[in-house]
Parts: C-alpha cells; sequence; structure tokens
C-alpha cells in the first residue's frame, strides 16, 4: 500500500515528540537520538506496521531496537 509522504512525515513527527516525552529529551534530542541509532530507518521502511500500532507500544519497540544499535536509552 502506498502511504503519503504527508501521512509518514506527519506520524514521524508525532512519534520523535512521543520518544522525546518518554525519555525526557527535546524534540531535536529526540531527532538525533533516533537518526544516530537507525530508529528513523526503522520507522521509515518500516511505516506500513509502524503507523498500525500505538505510540506507546512503538516507543517502547523502538527503544530496544536503538539499544541494541547502540543507543544507551532503555
Amino acid at each position: 500500500m502506498s502511504y503519503s509522504i504527508k501521512d509518514k512525515l506527519e506520524w514521524t513527527v508525532i512519534f520523535i515528540h512521543e520518544f522525546g516525552k518518554k525519555h525526557s529529551l527535546s524534540l531535536k534530542q529526540s531527532f538525533n537520538y533516533l537518526n544516530r541509532f537507525k530508529g528513523i530507518d526503522f520507522v521509515d521502511h518500516h511505516y506500513d506496521y509502524v503507523h498500525t500500532q500505538s505510540f506507546q507500544s512503538m516507543v517502547a519497540d523502538i527503544t530496544e531496537y536503538c539499544h541494541r544499535m547502540g543507543g544507551e536509552l532503555v
């Protein structure tokens, strides 16, 4: 299925915000962390799945994924 760039971008920005809230990070810090440890790439490549899950679930899953990629947030 094809998704609009606008929809993907809106969902991703909200996700970055929710990730930051969970880990007490600013939006910029959250984006930088997710970018550095491949969380943004994961979301981009698996958008068809991730956008159907709750933000709470995806924050937990992407936190674990980034940790496996070298991130220190747990």
